[in-house]
């Protein structure tokens, strides 16, 4: 009888402490806060905030590298001379870089040349470095053709976020808002709102508030430049743009893997301007800035809860701060960087001082 045996006892004895010492950081960590944005009481309807920043790396990222970190490790990808590579805009990249360098292996984020020089410090402080390109749309075959040349392991978020987190518990960020909602007077919320980049935290909650036969409905919304928007109106998901997303965090020039349409319940475009317009108006509110996504979720829970007040509903809606301002001091509350990109923020922050004064949208 043949028999090939590739047992590697040493490998297979460090995977079993890496999994672990990642599972320990989760343990030692916090559930993050639900925060309500004050809206007047008499409209009946209640804003939430996740507050994802407050994880150790500063955003929502964070539960995405722990869970790709974790599934990568199970599946025996990662040992312990892997270099790891990933093609990020930012923030997965920063918490990818912590979770290398908590379990001593390198990492190298791919990533568009104009990333924020202080996602970039971010970084290379937890101990990555940075490969630029200039073309924004190479970013994922120049991370796997890295990994490739480097003996190395691709993470791939785009492919596996939504496989690599349990989207029917197991503390998911889903399971989290809807237990943290518990004691409020709408405890289970009308819509949920949130922005695409890997697409693994749509298709969590959209899977998560099925499973729980919840009537939620889930509202991804979609900055300009993005192919999520102009695929899900087409139903051509091979549709690709053929550049990025100002929008860090959110926005693909194609349709990624992750991204799963069928949980999806409504679709929001929402112009760059405006996505800024809500961000600095929200950061008004709330006393501390907060990252241009978050801006891009607000413009959409906004507009659907002055939908909700003309028709006369009442109810909750939650969305997603996704990282904290103070990565977008040079970028996005620079005047000059706003006006140099073209954008005027007025009408479209005329139209969230209107709606925050009487609900009302244009």
């Amino acid at each position: 009888m043949e028999q090939l045996d590739r047992c590697d006892d040493a490998a297979r004895d460090w995977a079993r402490t890496a999994i672990a010492l990642v599972e320990a950081d989760a343990n030692r960590s916090a559930d993050t806060h639900l925060l309500p944005f004050p809206l007047p009481a008499a409209w009946g309807i209640d804003l939430y905030l996740k507050d994802e920043s407050s994880h150790p790396t500063g955003s929502l990222k964070h539960r995405l590298a722990r869970s790709l970190f974790l599934y990568a490790l199970c599946n025996g990808w990662v040992g312990p001379h892997t270099t790891v590579v990933e093609a990020s805009s930012g923030s997965t990249a920063v918490s990818e870089a912590y979770f290398a360098r908590m379990l001593g292996l390198p990492f190298i984020a791919v990533m568009p040349a104009t990333t924020s020089p202080e996602k970039i410090s971010l970084i290379e402080f937890q101990g990555g470095k940075c490969h630029l390109v200039d073309d924004p749309t190479s970013t994922v075959t120049t991370a796997r053709g890295l990994a490739a040349d480097l003996g190395g392991h691709f993470m791939d978020q785009f492919t596996h976020a939504e496989r690599a987190t349990d989207w029917r518990g197991n503390n998911n960020i889903a399971e989290s808002i809807f237990a943290q909602l518990a004691l409020e007077r709408h405890p289970v919320p009308a819509w949920v709102v949130v922005g695409a980049g890997t697409g693994g935290t749509s298709a969590t909650i959209g899977r998560y508030a099925r499973y729980r036969q919840f009537p939620t409905k889930l509202c991804v919304v979609d900055p300009e430049g993005s192919a999520f928007w102009p695929a899900y109106v087409s139903g051509d998901w091979t549709h690709c743009t053929g550049g990025g997303s100002r929008i860090e965090g959110i926005g693909r020039p194609r349709v990624e893997a992750s991204f799963q349409p069928a949980v999806v319940d409504r679709m929001m475009s929402v112009p760059d301007a405006a996505s800024l317009a809500a961000m600095r108006a929200g950061s008004a509110v709330l006393g501390r800035r907060v990252g241009g996504s978050t801006g891009t979720n607000l413009w959409g829970a906004f507009k659907l809860i002055a939908g909700m007040r003309a028709a006369g509903v009442k109810g909750s809606v939650a969305t997603l701060i996704c990282d904290g301002g103070e990565r977008y001091a040079d970028t996005y509350y620079s005047d000059d960087w706003v006006a140099a990109q073209g954008l005027d923020l007025a009408p479209h922050r005329a139209t969230v001082d209107r709606f925050l004064l009487d609900g009302v949208w244009p």
